[in-house]
């Protein structure tokens, strides 16, 4: 389990200076600066748990197994937020975004979120 644990954070943290940096293109910004934290490495590494989730949920269908994904995505990245934040060291902050929950998850993420799960879903279940 601890290796898939790895491989998640590492999945997590790419997915995350990937998709930074192509939001710095919204700002206009050229150099298209990707970043994470290293906070977030074991907060992505805890998709792991999707592992086994996705042997329970092997005969739903796909968007069946994606909802429960975003849902589980949803609940760690508000209660991971949620104790970082209380901390003063949570590295995100939705506060600006219109769709946002206490400033640590933006429901607008959903779409996001269920592509996500069904992404590592499959890496997963490819790499045991």
């Amino acid at each position: 389990m601890h290796l898939k644990f790895i491989r998640c954070g590492m999945y997590g943290w790419c997915i995350e200076v990937l998709w930074t940096g192509l939001n710095s293109l919204l700002r206009h910004d050229p150099k298209l600066m990707g970043f994470s934290s290293l906070r977030m490495f074991p907060i992505y590494g805890m998709a792991s748990l999707i592992s086994p989730l996705s042997a329970l949920l092997k005969s739903c269908r796909t968007v069946t197994r994606g909802l429960i994904y975003m849902l589980g995505i949803f609940t760690v990245e508000y209660t991971s937020g949620m104790y970082l934040k209380k901390r003063g060291c949570c590295p995100w902050d939705y506060s600006d975004s219109r769709y946002h929950v206490n400033g640590v998850i933006r429901l607008d993420y959903a779409p996001l979120w269920f592509l996500t799960g069904l992404f590592y879903e499959k890496r997963l279940r490819s790499n045991p």
